[in-house]
């Protein structure tokens, strides 16, 4: 049975790669690029990759270890290095008892210096951040404001009991929604004009180095000592770039 955070995340990637028309990266048996496997607990999870065009690369890592009531999903998908619009991504997670999210477009430019970006990218989202964030049966994560910089004042980063959990899928949507109106669009000029003083490519590369640090994220920390640092770093390095892993072991930029 597909659990409930399980559930969320999978829909969400299923309409990903299929409006966003992806292909998958198998690995050489023709399954998902990288089994992960405990010490303690034998197989407990896969990462896939998948690539585009206007979604460059999509990435999707699950971890589910039912022995200590683990089920954790998580899918980014990342516009070109040299596109203004927005990664997406999606957390859902079953973990010590209770569910959490985190749902986010993470911006490509320094937000506090390019209004027509934010409010192409970003404002439209404010009815639904109001919204659940007001909702009953949530909770604020330990996230702290270090981390929080890295991303979006959007961002919706919560614990939730299952009722409020079982509430997120319109949420969800609406984000989700929104980020395809900017994928499948143009970029505006006056966008592009307000962003041209951006290096799009480099602030890219240093912002993922940020968000997907261990010094900046602990949850890397839990993971490899669920799966250990060769898998670990494994999974990170997915996330860095828009590079496409080749069955092989090298890579393709992208």
């Amino acid at each position: 049975m597909t659990s409930l955070s399980g559930t969320l995340c999978h829909n969400t990637l299923d309409t990903i790669v299929e409006r966003g028309n992806l292909t998958e990266v198998p690995a050489a048996d023709g399954g998902p690029l990288l089994e992960l496997v405990s010490e303690a607990f034998g197989p407990v999870g896969e990462a896939r990759v998948f690539t585009g065009e206007r979604i460059a690369k999509a990435v999707y890592v699950g971890l589910a270890v039912p022995a200590i009531g683990l089920d954790s999903h998580m899918v980014f998908a990342f516009s070109p290095a040299g596109v203004p619009v927005p990664h997406f991504t999606l957390d859902s997670v079953f973990g010590q008892g209770t569910y959490a999210f985190h749902l986010d477009l993470i911006p490509r430019v320094d937000i506090g210096t390019h209004l027509a970006y934010l409010d192409w990218a970003h404002t439209p989202l404010d009815a639904t951040f109001e919204e659940v964030t007001n909702r009953p049966g949530l909770t604020k994560t330990a996230i702290g404001p270090r981390q929080f910089s890295l991303m979006s004042p959007w961002m919706l980063v919560q614990r939730a009991d299952e009722e409020a959990f079982r509430g997120m899928d319109g949420a969800v949507k609406a984000y989700l929604d929104h980020w395809f109106s900017l994928v499948e669009g143009e970029v505006p000029d006056a966008v592009l004009a307000d962003v041209s003083d951006t290096d799009l490519p480099t602030r890219d590369e240093r912002n993922r180095a940020l968000v997907f640090s261990p010094d900046v994220d602990k949850v890397w920390a839990q993971v490899e000592q669920l799966i250990g640092a060769e898998q670990t770093e494994a999974v990170r390095t997915l996330l860095l770039d828009n590079s496409i892993p080749q069955i092989s072991g090298e890579e393709v930029s992208a």
